[in-house]
């Protein structure tokens, strides 16, 4: 972690007494801060007063590029927004496209879809939960949680080239088919999934230290996540029984039967538990995808590769690993979208940090971050 002291200053408690109050800057160091984020820290000796993010370090105007490029060149764009979510980001913003331009999705490619971006959602929360667990010196859990995020990464590497940055679900369905055999190695991956998932659950979640470092850390009530906008996992460990999926369904969601796991005390333990326990859900929905799924086009038949929309506007939402992500598009009739505008739950949520992190340690604070799960790609666009 990258300390800097950027200043010491007098400052006056209630009581009239001069306190020292050191202020350092903590990042921006990636991977350290979870991405190039910087967090401004006061310190009274290891208490946390005051925390400010500042971001930028990342931005790429990636919402103004997609001005000037065609609404199917802007899906590469959006792999590197969430770029350990790139599914999701592909499948938000053509979503928003398919409203605008009235394209309809075959079956299959909706089947296609949900089952990629389930997948996706367990390899982000492997990111998350090793990253995070690395936070408390878990590197056990770290190595467990990233080599299951590697059988997905194999999967997508299989199924579309791509081990990162995908570019796979396009506007009227996704680019390309299943391989042959691919869904029963996926099937294969799932049942060998769940006994991992145990098995870290006993490891990390079960062991004193990590208990220790994370339960009763950077509390959220469920008044404070509704009322700051959060969501994903970060709202439901606080309590708040929130999931697009059920609560605004899309797509084919509703075929499906699955729980929505939630904490009760909001703390950076249930937030990191959430999402282990939605890692069990998302094996449920792919299993039941899988045995749903027909045969049919992959694609819309007859769609133009040069799409020019009605002149409107277009918004649309999924549940992303990281909460409600939304994609506004205006149009003015031409091939290429007048506005392009993401409603990033990654930013909606670092916006708590400063509420979290007040009274705890310097080193708490490291924890507390990490449970927000924060991509600053799609923090910074």
């Amino acid at each position: 972690m990258a300390l800097e002291v950027e200043s010491r200053e007098e400052i006056v408690d209630e009581r009239g007494n001069e306190v020292s109050e050191l202020v350092i800057n903590v990042g921006p160091s990636h991977p350290s801060t979870h991405g190039v984020c910087r967090v401004i820290t006061h310190l009274d000796g290891e208490i946390v007063t005051k925390a400010e993010p500042v971001i930028g370090y990342l931005h790429r105007g990636i919402e103004k590029m997609a001005e000037n490029r065609t609404y199917l060149q802007i899906v590469p764009l959006t792999d590197r927004l969430d770029y350990v979510g790139s599914m999701y980001s592909n499948w938000a913003y053509c979503r928003a496209v398919e409203r605008l331009a009235g394209i309809r999705v075959p079956e299959r490619a909706e089947y296609l879809r949900v089952i990629v971006c389930e997948m996706q959602r367990i390899a982000s929360h492997m990111m998350s939960l090793g990253s995070a667990a690395g936070d408390t010196g878990a590197a056990t859990m770290f190595i467990y949680a990233f080599d299951e995020r590697e059988r997905i990464v194999e999967l997508f590497e299989e199924l579309c080239g791509a081990r990162l940055t995908y570019n796979y679900v396009r506007p009227g369905g996704v680019s390309y088919d299943t391989p042959e055999d691919w869904f029963d190695t996926l099937l294969e991956f799932t049942r060998k999934h769940r006994t991992a998932l145990h098995e870290m659950d006993r490891l990390f979640f079960g062991n004193v230290i990590a208990r220790g470092r994370m339960k009763g850390i950077g509390v959220l009530s469920a008044a404070d996540a509704v009322g700051w906008g959060a969501s994903g996992p970060v709202a439901r460990g606080s309590g708040v029984n929130w999931d697009l999926r059920k609560h605004d369904s899309y797509s084919v969601y509703p075929r499906f039967d699955f729980d929505v796991p939630t904490g009760s005390n909001g703390d950076a333990y249930d937030r990191a538990r959430c999402r282990l326990f939605e890692c069990f859900e998302s094996c449920r929905i792919i299993e039941q995808a899988v045995a749903q799924i027909g045969e049919g086009p992959f694609k819309a038949e007859g769609a133009p590769r040069l799409l020019k929309p009605r002149p409107g506007e277009a918004y649309d939402h999924i549940e992303s690993a990281r909460g409600s992500l939304g994609v506004y598009i205006v149009s003015d009739g031409s091939e290429r979208p007048y506005r392009v505008k993401f409603r990033s739950p990654a930013f909606c949520n670092l916006a708590l940090l400063p509420l979290l992190a007040q009274g705890h340690t310097l080193s708490d604070l490291v924890v507390i971050l990490g449970s927000l799960d924060p991509v600053f790609g799609e923090v910074d666009r």
